[in-house]
């Protein structure tokens, strides 16, 4: 039976008045406490009717709701609840409400390396106390890929407090090619995630006429440079520009090309169902498998993605994709030939 919100907040209402024993509660004085109550919350000013009142007891006795709610009547006009321990915030969860919270919590986990959301590191705890005290302990029926031991997940608020606030970072930064870091004045407009990494997209301070995408786990130190002005970028548009990207490298400058694959048939229904990139069409299928067509700028993520199906996947054009993805396989197969 669904519970509209009206409807709840007169339960939560007459089962407040039901838990205060210190006085003795009319059906008037619970029509008057429901009115008051869809009043504050609300807005609602008709008040409440008699028969409603008597319906939202009648429900809440019954089994329909889950409640059973020992409500009993005294001296023919009072009502009180028979155990005075008794309350529907009280009532233990069902299993589909268990298996919820469960989903909910393994998906809220994921934001825990925000402290813009740290607020909800207690409500998970709360969640997942409450789990494990109204349930035996079982596998999860949801499991999200994920790498705790990732360096850089400490500067996720900061940096999001920083984007919110348009304030001009000071980055110690170390690239993977570099023997050491060097400072970096930066100024950013997105945090990105993409395979388990998070990235900072912006503009540097020297470079402002390029975008920049900088991986967190490889940064040593963040300061925020209160006095020095924020470059903003009206036009940035994340949909857009990454639009015919695969991952967060992009070539800007370059267009968009047409890559055919073709995919062989047992590789084909994973192609379909899910797609290579948004620009995914298939345009022949055979005995053999499909032959598809995306429209991006080739990058490396693009070559990871190809590489990725071993001989499942053929690059039919343009030629120089293909001689660079054949050249990569050549080469892999030398070092192994070595063995």
């Amino acid at each position: 039976m669904p519970v509209n919100r009206n409807a709840l907040i007169r339960y939560t209402t007459i089962d407040k008045c039901l838990r205060n024993h210190y006085r003795k509660w009319t059906l008037e004085d619970l029509m008057d406490a429901c009115s008051d109550a869809l009043y504050e919350f609300e807005g609602i000013d008709k008040g409440v009717s008699r028969r409603t009142v008597q319906l939202d007891i009648q429900n809440m006795r019954s089994e329909k709701l889950g409640y059973n709610a020992p409500i009993v009547v005294t001296e023919r006009k009072y009502y009180t609840y028979e155990d005075s321990d008794y309350s529907i915030t009280q009532l233990p969860l069902s299993d589909q409400d268990l298996n919820k919270l469960n989903d909910a919590v393994e998906i809220l986990k994921q934001f825990q390396g925000f402290s813009h959301f740290s607020e909800m590191t207690g409500l998970i705890q709360k969640l997942e106390n409450k789990i494990h005290t109204e349930q035996s302990k079982e596998r999860p029926i949801i499991h999200i890929d994920k790498n705790e031991n990732l360096k850089g997940l400490e500067h996720l608020n900061v940096l999001y407090q920083t984007i919110q606030n348009k304030k001009v970072l000071k980055i110690e930064y170390q690239s993977f090619k570099a023997r050491n870091s060097h400072p970096i004045y930066f100024f950013p407009y997105l945090l990105k995630e993409f395979n388990n990494r998070w990235f900072l997209v912006g503009r540097q301070k020297s470079k402002k006429n390029k975008l920049m995408t900088l991986a967190l786990d490889r940064f040593q130190n963040i300061d925020i440079m209160e006095k020095m002005q924020f470059l903003e970028d009206p036009d940035f548009d994340p949909d857009e520009y990454y639009k015919h990207a695969i991952g967060v490298t992009v070539n800007e400058g370059l267009s968009p090309r047409t890559i055919v694959l073709k995919i062989d048939r047992t590789n084909a229904p994973y192609v379909i169902t899910k797609p290579i990139h948004a620009s995914q069409q298939v345009i022949e299928k055979g005995h053999e498998g499909i032959i598809i067509r995306i429209k991006v700028v080739p990058n490396y993520e693009l070559e990871r993605v190809l590489l990725g199906f071993g001989p499942g996947l053929e690059v039919l054009s343009p030629p120089s994709l293909r001689k660079r993805i054949g050249d990569l396989i050549i080469r892999s197969e030398q070092i192994y030939r070595k063995v």
